[in-house]
C-alpha cells in the first residue's frame, strides 16, 4: 500500500518562504513524475509544479520565479521551496506522483492527504 505524506506547511507572512516534503511509504512501480496542486476554498484544486523523472520542470505563471520543485529518486520524495509567498497563495497543498500509465495529477496517480498553507497580511 503506497503512502505519501505531506509536512512542512503552516502559518507564515507575506513575502516569506516555506518547504513542503512529500515522501512516499511503499514501493511504487515505475514512477511517472511527481508534482504539487493546490486548492483553496471555494476554487477547484489547480496545478502548482510538476518534475519530470529526467527533472524537467513546469510551474503555474503564478508562482514562476516565487516556486521551486525538486525531487529525491532514492527517498521517492518531492518537495517544494516557496519563497515571496502572497496571501492568494493560501490554500491546502498536495502532492502527487504518477505511476506508469498515469502521470501526477491524474485520476489514477498518487495523492497525499493535503497539508494546509496559510499566508498572512
Amino acid at each position: 500500500q503506497v503512502q505519501l505524506v505531506e509536512s512542512g506547511g503552516g502559518l507564515v507572512q507575506a513575502g516569506g518562504s516555506l518547504r513542503l516534503s512529500c515522501a512516499a511509504s511503499g514501493s511504487i512501480f515505475s514512477i511517472n513524475g511527481m508534482g504539487w496542486y493546490r486548492q483553496a476554498p471555494g476554487k477547484q484544486r489547480e496545478l502548482v509544479a510538476t518534475i519530470t523523472n529526467s527533472g524537467t520542470t513546469n510551474y503555474a505563471d503564478s508562482v514562476k520565479g516565487r516556486f521551486t520543485i525538486s525531487r529525491d529518486n532514492a527517498k521517492n520524495a518531492v518537495y517544494l521551496r516557496m519563497n515571496s509567498l502572497k496571501p492568494e497563495d493560501t490554500a491546502v497543498y498536495y502532492c502527487t506522483i504518477g505511476r506508469y500509465g498515469y502521470g501526477p495529477g491524474t485520476p489514477g496517480s498518487y495523492w497525499g492527504q493535503g497539508t494546509q498553507v496559510t499566508v498572512s497580511s
